[in-house]
């Protein structure tokens, strides 16, 4: 490798690494992308409970984010509309239409407290400087519940990308719940939209979901969709219906869009078409069904991983254990810091420590006055000797406060304390019943209703387009000119199609070919014996039998052999005879029959007449079989007569012809 390939190669992996950490793969701890992460810190920076314009917090913002401001404005808004941290006020657009929101100088918006306690602890937050070098800005959130399982996500970076579906904040809540008491659960999307979903192929957020429109056909007349599929907004939903009734696979006389907060989109069908047997066809050729593919790929101490949700959420459960233990040792440090404030004031003033060091001259003196008189209190202070703070905080110690000191009030702030730091020793001896009531604590924060499963969950087969299609179009046959088609005008219909069919024709000379519908296709002249759906399911069914007569060694035998049709590839022209000299004498799809034959005179026959059965014959797997010699003798006459007792299969349609007379 030469040194300009080495080059290129580490600058291409370190701008993969930027990409995929930095800017496109949110951190699996607090579920944010980088930008997000900054928008949240400078909303916690900037807090004082009132609204902000959006256009400040932008600007505030760049401080952390090298980016630019419109990359900022997105992130802030698709945040705001998931209505977990942000509180938004103004035009903050419609996810239903896909109105984008109003500029960011005209809406404004705040941090909800469930913010706050879900996320900022800058105690126990990791701090690294930003860009410049001129402020701090958090490596991660301390995230107390899994946000990314509950907002999703969608992110590209180079060569890898990441797509996780937004989850019920409540039911996550009690999955988390079931995972601290290492109970089993499951998780499912849902989405803001509603509609329905079929997680039958979800596998724990690492395969595809399918999603359907919520449709109303109770009016025969006129279809309304109530509810979109996720990530399908009204617009599209239209734009994808009159592109199937242009193509002809529906049939509607107009389309209405009254969205707004709620989906509501009115299609009146054309005379004879009803709204129950177009359900399917709008769930076949439009977005109201739809295939997501999920990809849960977060960062995992610094490397790209894709995580089940099931796995995420047990993440958290553990991770919150862990940040309510660092929260609990920590208030149990500004406890015990408080509790030997307020003894070592106690002893100060009520054993009139003070009074020593009013003759003291220097600080030196001051300083050895007072450790000389807490000596005796030492048990009280747990053992520690007095340290220069808290000399520094005895001698701030204003003498109005001394003078008015109440001993009784003393005491009772320090049983307090103790009383709450005994509390916090019992929440850190049962954490995990301390963990499930913090949860509990955040539900009970949270509106219900507002926060109750949209999305249906359901079984369903998901539909193609040739599933539906309607078979309205007319296959005919023109023998004068050869063509066969949809839009051929003589000759009757053999076959209603639809342009999603494929078809099966087998000509009188023995040649066949399975072609797609089309407006017109030359086949020959030669005339059909028969035509059907090239469907091998239906081929394999029909026997076809053949009588032709073959030239070997100079001597005409005649041939029957009965076979199915199992396989063939699309456009390519089969025969049921192979050599030059074959022809085909005889063809019929009756199961059972007998064959008359009547042999020409003057060549010394002694029976002049012979007669064999289709029964009598084996069925081949495939056309591509000899056969079997049916006699040798000159013919005159050939004739087939079905037996009275068989007829021809379910599946098959009416041949054109029962049999070609030599």
């Amino acid at each position: 490798m030469s040194q300009a390939d080495k080059l290129y190669r580490n600058y291409f992996l370190e701008y993969a690494s930027y990409v995929v950490r930095d800017r496109a793969i949110p951190d699996l701890v607090d579920g944010f992308k980088p930008v997000q992460r900054r928008i949240m810190h400078t909303l916690f920076e900037m807090d004082d409970g009132r609204f902000m314009k959006v256009a400040n917090v932008v600007g505030a913002t760049m401080k952390y984010h090298p980016h630019g401001d419109s990359s900022i404005y997105e992130a802030l808004v698709n945040l705001a509309n998931a209505e977990l941290f942000i509180e938004k006020q103004g035009n903050y657009g419609n996810f239903l239409t896909g109105d984008g929101a109003a500029a960011g100088r005209y809406i404004e918006c705040r941090l909800k407290p469930f913010a706050k306690k879900v996320l900022y602890n800058p105690e126990i937050t990791e701090y690294v400087d930003s860009y410049d070098g001129r402020n701090k800005e958090p490596v991660v959130f301390p995230a107390k519940i899994p946000v990314v399982v509950v907002q999703g996500t969608m992110g590209i970076a180079v060569g890898m990308s990441t797509m996780i579906l937004p989850h019920n904040l409540l039911e996550v809540l009690e999955a988390e719940k079931k995972a601290l008491r290492g109970e089993k659960f499951k998780l499912y999307p849902d989405f803001p939209g509603g509609g329905i979903m079929d997680v039958s192929e979800y596998n724990d957020g690492m395969g595809k979901i399918a999603v359907r429109a919520r449709l109303n056909a109770s009016d025969p007349k006129k279809l309304v969709i109530e509810e979109l599929p996720y990530g399908v907004t009204s617009d599209a939903m239209i734009a994808s219906i009159e592109k199937a009734n242009a193509t002809g696979r529906l049939k509607i006389a107009s389309i209405s869009d009254y969205t707004a907060e709620k989906a509501q989109i009115e299609i009146c069908w054309q005379r004879n078409v009803y709204s129950e047997d177009m359900v399917d066809v709008l769930y076949a050729t439009t977005d109201c069904e739809k295939k997501i593919s999920v990809n849960p790929l977060v960062i995992v101490d610094g490397l790209p991983k894709a995580v089940p949700i099931t796995k995420m959420i047990k993440f958290h459960a553990k991770h919150l254990v862990e940040v309510l233990t660092a929260e609990l040792e920590n208030e149990k440090r500004h406890l015990l810091e408080k509790l030997r404030a307020r003894t070592l004031e106690r002893i100060f003033i009520e054993e009139r420590i003070y009074k020593r060091i009013e003759t003291e001259k220097t600080a030196e003196a001051v300083r050895g006055t007072i450790i000389e008189g807490f000596v005796p209190f030492e048990a009280e202070l747990g053992g520690e000797a007095l340290n220069d703070d808290d000399i520094e905080r005895l001698l701030k110690i204003p003498i109005r406060r001394i003078s008015l000191f109440d001993i009784e009030k003393n005491k009772a702030e320090i049983s307090e304390i103790e009383g709450n730091i005994k509390a916090v020793d019992y929440n850190l001896e049962h954490i995990i019943d301390y963990a499930e009531g913090y949860l509990t604590e955040l539900e009970e924060m949270l509106d219900k209703d507002a926060f109750k499963r949209k999305t249906e969950l359901s079984s369903f087969e998901t539909l193609n387009v040739r599933q539906v299609a309607v078979r309205n179009m007319d296959i005919r046959y023109d023998q004068e000119t050869g063509y066969l088609g949809t839009n051929i005008k003589t000759g009757e219909s053999l076959l209603k199609v639809s342009p999603y069919d494929k078809v099966f024709y087998m000509k009188n000379n023995g040649e066949y070919r399975v072609v797609n519908v089309q407006d017109k296709v030359f086949i020959g002249t030669e005339g059909l014996f028969y035509i059907n759906y090239g469907d091998k399911e239906i081929l394999s069914k029909e026997i076809f039998t053949v009588i032709y007569r073959d030239r070997i060694r100079d001597k005409n035998v005649y041939q029957i052999k009965r076979f199915h049709i199992s396989s063939f590839t699309t456009d390519k022209m089969y025969s049921v005879v192979s050599g030059e000299k074959a022809k085909v004498k005889k063809m019929s799809l009756w199961p059972s029959a007998i064959i008359s034959m009547k042999f020409k005179p003057g060549y010394g026959y002694k029976i002049m007449e012979d007669t064999a059965r289709f029964a009598d014959f084996p069925v081949y797997k495939s056309p591509n079989a000899a056969g079997q010699k049916l006699t040798g003798k000159e013919l005159q006459s050939l004739s087939i007569r079905q037996t009275k007792d068989t007829s021809t299969s379910e599946e098959s349609q009416p041949s054109l012809l029962d049999g070609i007379d030599e």
